[in-house]
């Protein structure tokens, strides 16, 4: 009797411990009846051990600098094994957090952390940006080869992005641009385009986009607020979730996952103003199964972005993003609401995209790339989609993309240039295989365009149930086996 009891409660914890893991996992039910294959997504599994970044000397007042209460008790957690740090009602002002394995840093209802807006407090170091090797200032809140993360809660974290980034003239009020003016330091540049410093504009001058020239260490130190960070930076990582949590005003792009696989994003709000500078909401970078769920979006730049590196950088490291479910997300604003590219040089593949919808965007679906990129995009999976008020195209295909939004595009009158055709190499983007359906769009100023490369047109794209209210027709340039079935276009 006694063994029999023994082993009841041993088929009880192990049954509870099941259920805990992969027995029941809420999250199951996106990966199942994909077009592709794809694992299950977990969600991270965090010990069951709290503390509160109170209990290290962590003050919540808006003034005083808790980044070593924040170290603090990130290393007590680790020391334990990990486990889950509290951040209660209040300001916590602090300079730079970093994760480690096992750690969930949980915001409680009306927790705010903001993050200094002093650049000596964020050092420069090796890491990514769009796409290339290069240097930045190291981000706010970043983890780098951990495994079982997670931000959680009800609060917001703020990356104090006014101090780094620059802003253009035509993005903001008249009493905006006065205020920016009488900031100590800061500098009109070039007519219409203010900079927050001096070492910011030395930095820009003679830069590649937002690559530096700067050689010596010292000539990087000057220039510290040009290689502004992006907010969260989470590299090699694995089970990562983030859910619940306001994302707001980052440096540069606010959500970055690179290189990480399992990971969920849940139910967050990320934001920046309509004039930020390089303000993406996420991209999403050579990761692998991934979840980006009914969460929110509005950003100064791309909404929700898909990418894999960029030119030979990004081909080197080869590696795709791939397998990825974006469902139940809006996205207020910005340069596209779901977009890919254009620094895919590492491939895309396996995505599917459903029950979205993309208010005031200046795209709505948005692929970009230009020679030199090479990659291929392919497995794409686009249905019941809404948009309103769309700025310029509703479903927008372009090879010959050069740094600028579509809006700026027409706006200063560019056309693609090297038209002809030029030999296919390594550098060549592909993009083929791509299904959207069930899209229903009131508004845009063109209905869709696709415009592939002569060497390379855009190739086996399924049109089906699209309804668009549009000012231009569409318009298709070097595409090949197009299925049209019940497209439906009304220029108004």
């Amino acid at each position: 009797m006694k063994k029999l009891i023994v082993t009841l409660v041993t088929c009880l914890v192990a049954g509870t411990t099941l259920a805990a893991g992969q027995g029941d996992n809420p999250y199951k039910k996106y990966t199942e009846k994909l077009p592709f294959q794809m694992a299950e997504v977990q969600a991270p599994v965090i010990p069951e051990y709290e503390v509160n970044v109170k209990d290290f000397g962590g003050v919540g007042d808006g003034i005083a600098l808790n980044t070593d209460a924040f170290a603090k008790a990130v290393s007590a957690l680790s020391q334990r094994g990990g486990g889950r740090l509290v951040v209660p009602q209040g300001v916590w002002h602090t300079g730079p957090i970093v994760l480690k394995s096992n750690i969930e840093l949980h915001l409680q209802a009306g927790a705010v952390i903001l993050f200094a807006a002093d650049e000596s407090l964020y050092p420069i170091i090796e890491t990514s940006f769009e796409g290339l090797d290069t240097r930045r200032c190291q981000s706010p809140l970043s983890a780098n080869g951990a495994t079982n993360i997670a931000i959680t809660g009800k609060g917001v974290i703020d990356g104090n992005g006014q101090y780094w980034r620059p802003v253009k003239k035509s993005k903001v009020t008249a009493s905006h641009w006065k205020e920016l003016l009488a900031i100590p330091g800061s500098q009109e540049m070039k007519p219409g385009y203010w900079v927050p410093s001096a070492g910011y504009a030395k930095g820009e001058q003679g830069a590649n986009m937002n690559v530096p020239n700067a050689q010596t260490e010292a000539e990087w130190q000057a220039i510290k607020r040009f290689v502004r960070p992006v907010m969260v930076s989470l590299v090699n990582c694995k089970n990562v979730r983030l859910k619940g949590v306001i994302f707001q005003n980052s440096p540069a792009w606010n959500l970055h996952p690179l290189m990480c696989e399992n990971v969920i994003i849940e139910d967050v709000l990320v934001r920046n103003p309509s004039y930020a500078q390089n303000g993406d909401a996420l991209d999403l970078e050579s990761c692998k199964n991934a979840l980006i769920i009914n969460s929110r979006f509005d950003a100064g730049d791309d909404g929700i972005c898909i990418k894999s590196g960029k030119d030979a950088d990004g081909r080197r490291r080869g590696i795709p993003c791939e397998n990825v479910v974006v469902k139940g997300c809006t996205v207020f604003a910005g340069h596209g609401g779901f977009v890919v590219g254009s620094e895919m040089s590492g491939g895309v593949k396996n995505i599917m995209v459903e029950q979205c919808q993309f208010l005031g965007t200046d795209v709505g679906l948005r692929f970009k790339s230009t020679r030199g990129r090479g990659g291929i995009v392919e497995n794409i999976f686009i249905k019941n989609i809404s948009m309103t008020d769309i700025k310029t195209d509703a479903i927008t295909f372009n090879m010959y993309y050069g740094g600028k939004s579509v809006a700026e595009m027409l706006a200063d009158g560019d056309n693609p240039d090297n038209v002809t055709k030029q030999p296919v190499t390594e550098e060549t983007p592909i993009f083929r295989n791509i299904d959207i359906k069930n899209v229903v769009c009131n508004g845009a100023g063109r209905a869709m365009e696709f415009n592939g490369l002569p060497e390379m047109p855009i190739n086996g794209i399924k049109l089906q149930n699209i309804t668009i209210l549009a000012k231009k027709d569409a318009v298709f340039t070097n595409c090949e086996n197009i299925t049209k079935k019940n497209v439906n276009i009304t220029v108004q």
